[in-house]
């Protein structure tokens, strides 16, 4: 069976329309065809470039119903797409390991929300492509919600003007408070060791200063201040602005015993910034977003220029595994 042929779009109901392009673009085996596991991964380097036209139009690719049943499927799947893979220094989330280039999405509790964020956008250094992989289905929840960036600007832009304006000149300012080892009952739990790789404090030292961000130690932990850095970038593959920012998710997110989510995150002047228009912007997300519930063998695959998303809680079993790109 020639490769070319495996790939067929298709349509399911949670799916949205932006200027004649679904979001997210759906693809399934071709009727008739049981592809292995090898024949999906040899037509994903073959039809590489069908694949990537896919992404750049809609921002994100959802893969239903191919033979990709565990995490070391998953890894033979991202390796085929031929991307460099990026190092997890500097976010926040607990990750697990788990094959190759496989981590655990985030490990928080399953009744917490993970408010939307572009991966990494509160860091200088972040990923291009995001793959996500749906091992084990939820019992019930738990989706994955994805929203366009363009989209959320672009209503930003229109209902607060004013803000938006501060945000471009000015930015944001991240702050979070580490402990020394990952809190799994946080989502934003990472301890300074896994986050910076390594338990030498110099050696941490040297590389938050690579990623422009401040430590300031305790005894017993280290406050991280990340900024001034953009909250609106150019998407210049696209030639749009894009709202590639954490301030939702740290606003209302970034909250354990250590952390107060109002003080995780400021205007680049150091203002604080008003709680009815980040609320807003929440409402914004949750309107525009999709959520598509996941089927064991799901492969995500998003461009993190395009799209922000999030994860809703969940009734377990759940097991969604993740790798990062640059």
């Amino acid at each position: 069976m020639a490769e070319s042929t495996l790939f067929t779009e298709t349509r399911l109901p949670h799916q949205r329309s932006y200027g004649g392009v679904l979001f997210p673009l759906v693809l399934a085996p071709n009727a008739g065809i049981r592809p292995s596991p090898s024949l999906l991964t040899q037509a994903i380097k073959t039809q590489k470039p069908y694949l990537e036209s896919l992404i750049h139009k809609a921002g994100a690719l959802l893969l239903r119903g191919f033979p990709v049943n565990s995490a070391s499927d998953f890894d033979d799947v991202v390796e085929a797409f031929g991307y460099e893979e990026l190092p997890y220094v500097g976010g926040a989330a607990p990750r697990t390991n788990v094959v190759g280039r496989v981590f655990t999405a985030n490990e928080s509790p399953p009744d917490q929300k993970i408010p939307f964020h572009h991966e990494m956008a509160q860091v200088p250094e972040f990923p291009s492509k995001l793959f996500f992989f749906c091992e084990v289905e939820p019992g019930s929840g738990g989706e994955t919600p994805i929203v366009l960036s363009h989209v959320v600007y672009e209503r930003m832009r229109e209902k607060y003007p004013d803000f938006v304006q501060h945000l471009e000149e000015h930015g944001l300012i991240y702050n979070r408070v580490l402990g020394e080892q990952d809190d799994p009952s946080s989502p934003i739990g990472r301890g300074w060791k896994s986050t910076f790789l390594t338990d030498d404090k110099s050696l941490a030292e040297k590389r938050a200063a690579r990623l422009g961000m401040k430590l300031e130690w305790t005894e017993d932990s280290v406050k991280t201040v990340m900024g001034p850095i953009p909250a609106v970038k150019l998407d210049k593959w696209r030639n749009r602005k894009i709202w590639f920012n954490s301030m939702v998710a740290a606003y209302t997110g970034w909250k354990d015993a250590r952390n107060d989510p109002v003080k995780a995150v400021t205007f680049g002047d150091g203002n604080p910034l008003p709680s009815d228009v980040v609320h807003d912007c929440l409402k914004i997300l949750e309107e525009e977003c999709v959520a598509i519930p996941w089927k064991k063998g799901d492969i995500l695959l998003l461009d993190n220029w395009a799209v922000l998303h999030s994860r809703r809680s969940f009734d377990p079993p759940r097991r969604v595994l993740a790798s990062l790109c640059k």
